[in-house]
């Protein structure tokens, strides 16, 4: 395959890896997996998926889930609050499959109630910490209100409550993400407590791919696992081998005076997502191979405009680097790398 411009590059054989190791995960702890896929957004991956026994699916957006419905999944959830504009496209939808929505307020629920055509479930969003939004984990007051509402609704059918440990990405070793996984489950404990019919789906790649103990959990939602990326092999969550993404990019210029490469390659296509070393390092990738042979030295992605990437290397292989090589580059995010990337992507 020759490469011309940034291309993302799939190792299928590495991606069907992770699908699987996360699928027995979630059989041998008897909860429920159900992918996030926001990350690759893939007909590719879903059918992947597919074929090894996964029947259920996570979308981030009304678009993602059309998108999966149409290629061939029929139980998805939209974990994002309902955006009642979309009202016409949900409708569209729940005629078609089971389809799953996110609430955390009066306001949707009675809204979905008085405009809904067909019958959907809903969970309600909480929040275990992170900060992001839903209702706090331990409010049941307002949450014993929602599930009410919900209920007394004919058009509603109220699955349980859905959350995302958020806070393990700014996690820096396994030991970090299993302690705060702890404390997550802990609060769940008590949430069940209160519930104790209600499901809860929780969600986020650090922790589900670390940890072993689902106690209180019904379905895990991680996403970012299936291709991985720089950052989740930093905070510890995977190997570099286990990286199922890599960008390849073009040489385009070199600068021996100041030990930079010049990539065609910027935040169009990587984003400008960053990493921060404990050093205040902040890279942007890292260089696994040049012209596909591995590099030994932590050659970074040091700088990103619109269309350039800078890399920064020593004198001994900077000279070894051409015009027209290319360059395979892990990304700090693979999720933000593959939305951009969607329409210039290979499976290998």
């Amino acid at each position: 395959m020759q490469i011309t411009q940034p291309t993302l590059c799939i190792h299928i054989n590495q991606a069907k890896n992770n699908l699987l190791e996360m699928k027995q995960k979630a059989d041998e702890a008897n909860i429920k997996l159900r992918p996030h896929f926001k990350t690759h957004q893939s007909a590719e991956i879903g059918h992947l998926a597919q074929t090894i026994g996964i029947t259920s699916c996570t979308v981030s957006s009304i678009e993602m889930a059309l998108y999966f419905a149409q290629n061939g999944w029929d139980n998805i959830t939209v974990a994002f609050p309902v955006n009642i504009l979309e009202i016409e496209r949900i409708n569209q939808l729940a005629q078609t499959i089971q389809l799953n929505l996110l609430v955390e307020n009066n306001e949707s629920i009675q809204f979905l109630q008085e405009n809904l055509k067909s019958n959907i479930a809903v969970w309600i969003k909480v929040d275990c910490g992170y900060g992001r939004t839903g209702v706090a984990i331990d409010n049941y007051s307002t949450l014993q209100q929602l599930v009410q509402e919900i209920e007394n609704s004919s058009k509603l059918n109220f699955k349980g409550f859905l959350t995302h440990n958020g806070g393990t990405y700014k996690c820096r070793s396994k030991e970090e993400i299993l302690e705060l996984h702890r404390l997550v489950i802990y609060k769940i404990a008590n949430l069940k407590a209160q519930f104790p019919n209600a499901k809860v789906s929780y969600g986020d790649t650090p922790s589900c791919s670390v940890a072993s103990s689902f106690d209180h959990i019904d379905e895990i939602r991680p996403g970012n696992f299936v291709y991985y990326d720089l950052m989740q092999h930093h905070i510890g969550s995977c190997s570099l081998n286990q990286i199922a993404a890599t960008m390849k990019v073009p040489v385009v210029a070199t600068h021996p005076e100041r030990n930079a490469v010049v990539v065609y390659g910027g935040g169009v296509h990587f984003s400008k997502e960053t990493f921060t070393f404990s050093d205040q390092t902040i890279v942007f990738g890292l260089v696994k191979n040049i012209n596909n042979i591995p590099v030994r030295e932590d050659i970074y992605l040091t700088q990103l405009s619109q269309e350039h990437g800078i890399l920064t290397m020593p004198d001994s292989l900077l000279d070894e680097v051409k015009l027209g090589d290319i360059v395979e580059i892990i990304p700090v995010h693979s999720c933000l790398t593959a939305n951009l990337m969607k329409h210039n992507t290979v499976y290998l």
